[in-house]
């Protein structure tokens, strides 16, 4: 096997251990223990920190170990700008699109769960809940149709997974967030442009609230 091909494997190994929340947003951890974690030996679990560290999904600190991205507002607040900012450019494009991508059967997953969610919050209607939420961001970014913007995307969406993973959703957060979600996907299948991305917006500001970070100059984005 080449030392590339084990790198790449090592890589995702990797973001297992982020995604799955056995290494945690915030935690410092040593290399040592990121080759008993993941199995891989030393040499490709370091190559494959530094390419976690330039996708901004950890940082090596020298002589002390690797510090997982951390949840501070700063950090949060730059993740979920940015995807508003390219997701508001997918609303827009869905919104002007005649057939607008079969977006009725999302706006259907969304009611569902806003229905549920009213009867009374399960921790498998939280795991739903997320999977339906992040069906849609992806659905506004694959809009786009650029393969450099995908990538952007792609990274930061491993980055808000890990953040996610800090803070589970809270149950108080599920309504508010589908009901953010389907003024995103009314605006679009009505062909409302600028409502679409008005939505991104104020989905960005419940998002942030619920993370207590502050966007001040949020009407200008």
């Amino acid at each position: 096997m080449t030392d590339m091909l084990l790198a790449d494997q090592a890589f995702g190994a990797l973001k297992g251990l982020l995604f799955d929340g056995a290494v945690r947003a915030g935690q410092m951890v040593s290399i040592a223990e990121l080759v008993e974690r993941s199995g891989f030996p030393l040499a490709p679990v370091r190559e494959a920190v530094k390419r976690a560290e330039v996708v901004g999904l950890v940082q090596i600190l020298p002589k002390r170990g690797v510090l997982v991205i951390e949840p501070t507002p700063d950090t949060i607040q730059a993740c979920f700008h940015l995807r508003c900012l390219m997701d508001q450019e997918g609303a827009r494009v869905l919104a002007a699109r005649a057939g607008r991508d079969g977006l009725d059967a999302l706006r259907d997953e969304h009611a569902e769960v806003r229905l549920q969610a009213g009867r009374g919050i399960t921790p498998e209607l939280q795991r739903r809940a997320m999977e339906v939420d992040w069906k849609l961001h992806l659905a506004m970014a694959g809009a786009l149709g650029n393969p450099l913007a995908a990538r952007v995307y792609a990274s930061n969406h491993d980055r808000i997974t890990v953040l996610q993973l800090s803070r589970r959703l809270l149950p108080e957060r599920i309504i508010p967030a589908m009901d953010e979600h389907l003024q995103i996907l009314d605006a679009i299948l009505q062909g409302r442009e600028d409502a679409a991305m008005l939505a991104v917006r104020q989905h960005l500001a419940g998002t942030l609230r619920w993370w207590g970070v502050d966007l001040p100059e949020l009407s200008a984005v």
